[in-house]
C-alpha cells in the first residue's frame, strides 16, 4: 500500500528537480526576450511640444521599428565592421589554439600542466579589465612597449587609429579566448586512442605528419564546436570597443551592432528602437549559427 502512494510523488520527483531551474530561465531569459519583443512592436507617440503629463503616450508601431532598423545604415556598417573583426579574430585565435593544443599533446612536452594553466588563465581575466589593461598598452604616451620602441629608434603602430583598430581589438580577443579554445581542442585530442599513433609511429609517421593526418581529422569536430562559439561572440562583440571607445577618437558610438543598441537605449532613450534591433541582431545570429550547422552536417554526411 505505501509503495502504490508513493508512486505520484516519485512521478512528480523529476518536476521538483527542475522546477527551480525552470524558474530562473523563465525570470532571467525567457521573460527579458518577451519584454523585448513586445517592445521592440511599441512606439513613442509626442502631442504638441511633449511637456504635458499625457503628452507622450505609448502606442502599437507595428514593423515599423523593424524596417528602421534593417534600413539603417549605422546598423549595416557596424555590422560590416564587425565582419572584418571576425575575420580578423577567428583564424588567428583558433589558428592558435589548435597550434597550442598540439604542442602541448607531444609525447615530450615538458612541464605540460603549467602551461595549460599559463595558456587559459588570460580568458579567467573579465573582458573589461582585459580591455583596459590593452588599451593603455595601444597608448603611446603612457606604454611601456612604446617607450622601448623609441628608445630603440623604432616608430610604433598606430593601434588605436585606422585599420590598426581592428588589429587592437581582434588581440584582446585573441589574448583572452585562445586559451578556453585550446582547452577543448586538447580534451578531444586526449580522447583519441593511443594506439593510433604508436601504429603510425611504427609505419615511420613524423609528429608533423601525425598531426596533419590524425589528430587534425580527430578533432575536426572540437575545432567545429569552437568555431561556432566563436563566430557567436564574433557578432556579439561589445565590450571591447565600448572599453577602448573613450581612448580614441576613431570609435563612433555605433563602430558594433550592440553599441548602436546601447546608444539607441540608455543615450537617445529610445528604448523600442533598440528592442527592435537586438532583435534584428539575434535573428540574425541565429539564421548564421543555423545554416553554418546545416552546411557542416551536409558535409559529413556527403562525407560519410
Amino acid at each position: 500500500m505505501a509503495s502504490h502512494q508513493s508512486r505520484p510523488s516519485r512521478r512528480l520527483a523529476p518536476y521538483a528537480f527542475l522546477s527551480p531551474a525552470v524558474a530562473l530561465f523563465a525570470l532571467f531569459f525567457a521573460l527579458p526576450i518577451g519584454y523585448a519583443l513586445y517592445l521592440s512592436f511599441r512606439a513613442v507617440q509626442v502631442k504638441g511640444l511633449g511637456l504635458g503629463s499625457h503628452a507622450r503616450t505609448e502606442i502599437w508601431a507595428g514593423l515599423s521599428n523593424y524596417t528602421s532598423a534593417i534600413s539603417d545604415p549605422e546598423l549595416l556598417a557596424g555590422s560590416g565592421r564587425t565582419l572584418l573583426y571576425g575575420a580578423l579574430l577567428v583564424p588567428a585565435m583558433l589558428g592558435a589554439a589548435l597550434l597550442l593544443a598540439l604542442l602541448l599533446d607531444t609525447p615530450r612536452v615538458r612541464l605540460g600542466a603549467v602551461s595549460r594553466l599559463a595558456i587559459f588563465l588570460p580568458y579567467a581575466v573579465p573582458g573589461i579589465v582585459a580591455s583596459l589593461l590593452w588599451g593603455f598598452l595601444y597608448l603611446p604616451t603612457v606604454s611601456p612597449g612604446y617607450f622601448l620602441l623609441d628608445r630603440a629608434g623604432i616608430g610604433g603602430p598606430d593601434l588605436l587609429h585606422g585599420n590598426g583598430l581592428f588589429v587592437a581589438l581582434a588581440n584582446i580577443a585573441v589574448w583572452g579566448g585562445t586559451g578556453f579554445n585550446m582547452i577543448v581542442i586538447y580534451t578531444s585530442l586526449r580522447a583519441v586512442p593511443t594506439e593510433l599513433y604508436e601504429a603510425a609511429r611504427l609505419d615511420g609517421a613524423s609528429e608533423l605528419q601525425i598531426a596533419l593526418r590524425i589528430k587534425i581529422p580527430m578533432v575536426l569536430p572540437s575545432l567545429v564546436l569552437t568555431f561556432f562559439f566563436s563566430m557567436i561572440a564574433t557578432l556579439q562583440v561589445f565590450s571591447e570597443p565600448m572599453t577602448l571607445k573613450p581612448l580614441t577618437n576613431s570609435m563612433s558610438s555605433t563602430w558594433s551592432p550592440l553599441m548602436k543598441v546601447y546608444r539607441d537605449a540608455f543615450v537617445q532613450g529610445d528604448i523600442h528602437s533598440a528592442a527592435a534591433t537586438s532583435v534584428v541582431i539575434a535573428a540574425a545570429t541565429l539564421v548564421l549559427s543555423f545554416s553554418f550547422l546545416k552546411l557542416v552536417n551536409n558535409r559529413s554526411d556527403g562525407g560519410s
